[in-house]
């Protein structure tokens, strides 16, 4: 069954106990954090202590999405602070392999992001290494990009060679997260990261935008 996992840079900080609740109580499964260093991407994100308040408050498991150009310096001090899934992007470390490896002995489910140039081939070799795959569907940094189209045949073909190396890696979205999006990939996702598109926005509260998304994947 997908999971829907709301991204963390667009609650409301000031009112972190609160958000963190109401995303709860609406079904939310995983909460998504960005981590951003204005060097891999153009903006700074949620850091160290934005992730230690996140831990205190949440009930459900939570991630990191490290867009940052040395993500071996954070691997350890991110797996102690419980993030559940690591997600490295495959265009940062110089030895992918490594990175991974490194991820697996901290006791957190391996990820691994790819931007949209990113071609498939780059993690074909490590694919049994990794536990899920981000892939993002906008240029990771900013909320409010428009989905990019070819994300839905990338992602289709990704599905195709997990199967055929027989590995048991999931597949994970992150960008312009709508209920279209959702219906056209709810065979091939099992984790949907939510944004402005999908959940924060003002179309309705968060209970009745992840009950409508989660009705297209049953």
């Amino acid at each position: 069954m997908a999971k829907f996992c709301p991204s963390m840079m667009c609650v409301d900080f000031s009112r972190l106990a609160e958000e963190i609740s109401a995303l709860e109580q609406a079904g939310a499964d995983m909460f998504h954090i960005d981590v951003m260093d204005g060097n891999f991407v153009p903006n700074f994100a949620l850091g160290t202590e934005d992730i230690k308040a996140i831990s205190k408050l949440a009930g459900i498991p939570y991630d990191v999405h490290l867009m940052v150009s040395s993500p071996d310096n954070y691997i350890e001090p991110f797996a102690r602070l419980g993030c559940s899934i690591i997600y490295v992007h495959a265009e940062a470390p110089v030895h992918l392999h490594r990175t991974l490896t490194r991820i697996r002995a901290s006791g957190s489910q391996v990820g691994v992001a790819l931007n949209p140039g990113t071609p498939l081939s780059v993690i074909e070799e490590v694919l049994t290494d990794i536990d899920v795959v981000l892939m993002m569907s906008v240029d990771p940094g900013f909320a409010g990009q428009p989905f990019i189209p070819g994300t839905l045949d990338k992602i289709r073909r990704l599905s195709a060679m997990i199967k055929v190396r027989g590995a048991t890696t999931e597949i994970a979205i992150d960008g312009a997260i709508s209920p279209t999006v959702v219906g056209q990939l709810a065979d091939e996702v099992s984790y949907f990261v939510l944004g402005t598109a999908g959940l924060f926005n003002d179309k309705g509260n968060y209970s009745e935008s992840i009950a409508r998304l989660r009705a297209l994947t049953n």
